[in-house]
């Protein structure tokens, strides 16, 4: 009976999601109404409530949590401080006179944007303002300018200083020493967020470096789609506003990501570095005043107000799930599925990736990873490894049509003369792309390993 409504809370949680509901009060809410059906049937201990207090407290004392709201205020600041703007106007100039220049010039912005702000829905919104009119303007096709644009922006989410790799380096860390104690092992060994940025950043820039690939077969294959610009159109090539416009996010990049690298900041440290300077570049643009300082504090509060209520009632929907001997049931399920390690692994992610169509990546963090990480990392698996494929493959599920998000972030911002079609089909070129990352990081773990294992030397 235990196990059944562990199942039916699981399920219960899933539609009341779907129903449009807030997720935060709905994990606590549902949770807490389950744990009290439960006592009244006499199958649940609500002594086993007992640890809640010092989790709450835990969530709020955590310093890898701290990078949240830092992260987000330095992507935000960037935004409102019109870096993209300046870049892509000046990466324009310099690779619009080839074939596929201007969608070249956007995989490059973007991923400085995710290197410099790892916020998703501001960055695909942020490059399809700015680019997409002048994109269709000259001639480009529709599919292959909308795709680059979605796909671009998604980038984010693999590419340090991710926020869903901050979230996934204190979740996945907890279910490591879970996994351990399950296994009688009594180790301080973890997993940080430093190990899911430095394992992510060789797949995020292959991943860049293939979409450029791509964009580079289309204009040879069917030039008529990526027309080239003529100087003219573009204007003078100025290489001192060009360095003026690359040179910030840059720095900005090489300090937060640098000092993790060289050991000298932890996370944390480094986001609160990002932050300050995310200040100063909006100073030294002159786009920085009082008014933006209260917009951005008011966007960080509000981000971050969402990410910590989701957490809290993540906790209390984990542990009135382990008291309905839910974690039992997925190791019980994991372990009668063919193919061991390989076939649960390739559930998990599915399950992950049509979540992702349905719930923000926040959510499925705080709901899914606590459940399954402990059973998968119990079997072996590398939590480095797991977290980058997981970061990945929530990227996929960002871009797949009908629902990813950031499909509908760019729907917002396209206009209507394109057909929401045309951006599904620009889409499933770069989901190849990223599933085939996906396979190759299978195949080849190291890619994502072998820079943590140098860095660290472990």
């Amino acid at each position: 009976m235990t196990e059944l409504m562990a199942l039916l809370l699981f399920i219960a949680i899933c539609l009341t999601l779907m129903a449009g509901y807030p997720v935060a009060f709905v994990l606590g809410g549902v949770s807490l109404l389950f744990a009290m059906l439960g006592m009244l049937m006499g199958i649940f201990d609500m002594g086993f409530m007992g640890s809640l207090p010092s989790r709450l407290y835990g969530i709020m004392n955590n310093q890898t949590l701290l990078a949240v709201p830092l992260f987000v205020f330095m992507g935000v600041m960037l935004e409102k401080s019109r870096v993209a703007e300046d870049l892509l106007e000046s990466m324009s100039r310099l690779f619009g006179t080839l074939r596929g220049g201007l969608a070249i010039s956007v995989c490059v912005v973007g991923a400085l944007l995710a290197a410099s702000t790892g916020v998703v829905g501001a960055t695909v919104v942020t490059l399809g303002l700015l680019a997409l009119p002048t994109m269709l303007r000259r001639g480009y096709d529709p599919a292959v300018a909308t795709g680059t644009l979605a796909a671009t922006g998604t980038l984010g989410q693999i590419i340090p200083p991710s926020i869903i790799l901050v979230l996934l380096g204190d979740v996945l860390g907890n279910a490591y020493q879970q996994a351990q104690t399950n296994m009688g092992i009594f180790s301080p060994k973890t997993v940080s967020v430093g190990d899911l940025f430095i394992g992510s950043l060789i797949p995020g820039f292959l991943l860049v470096a293939l979409y450029i690939l791509y964009l580079i077969g289309v204009a040879i294959f069917q030039p008529k789609k990526l027309p080239a610009l003529s100087q003219e159109e573009l204007g003078h090539l100025d290489w001192g506003k060009l360095f003026k416009a690359l040179l910030p996010p840059l720095v900005l990049m090489v300090a937060v990501l640098g000092s993790i690298l060289a050991g000298v900041a932890t996370p944390t440290e480094a986001a609160s570095v990002g932050a300050i300077g995310a200040i100063l570049l909006a100073l030294a643009k002159r786009r920085l005043s009082l008014e933006r300082i209260k917009e951005v504090c008011f966007s960080t509060a509000e981000i971050s107000a969402m990410v910590f209520l989701i957490l809290i009632g993540a906790s209390l929907f984990s542990l009135v799930f382990r008291g309905f001997g839910g974690e039992d049931i997925i190791h019980d399920i994991f372990n009668s599925l063919p193919g061991g390690v390989l076939g649960a692994f390739l559930l998990v992610m599915l399950v992950i990736f049509l979540l992702g169509f349905i719930l923000d990546f926040i959510e499925i963090t705080f709901v899914v990873i606590p459940i399954v990480g402990p059973v998968l990392l119990g079997m072996g698996l590398d939590p480095v490894w797991l977290g980058v494929m997981i970061a990945m493959n929530l990227q996929t599920s960002f871009l797949t049509p009908p629902f990813g998000f950031s499909l509908f972030y760019l729907r917002g911002v396209t206009p209507a003369s394109v057909p929401t079609i045309q951006m599904y089909k620009g889409v499933l070129p770069f989901i190849a792309i990223q599933l085939t990352m996906l396979v190759v990081a299978y195949i080849w773990p190291e890619i994502i390993t072998w820079l943590p294992e140098k860095v660290y030397g472990s």
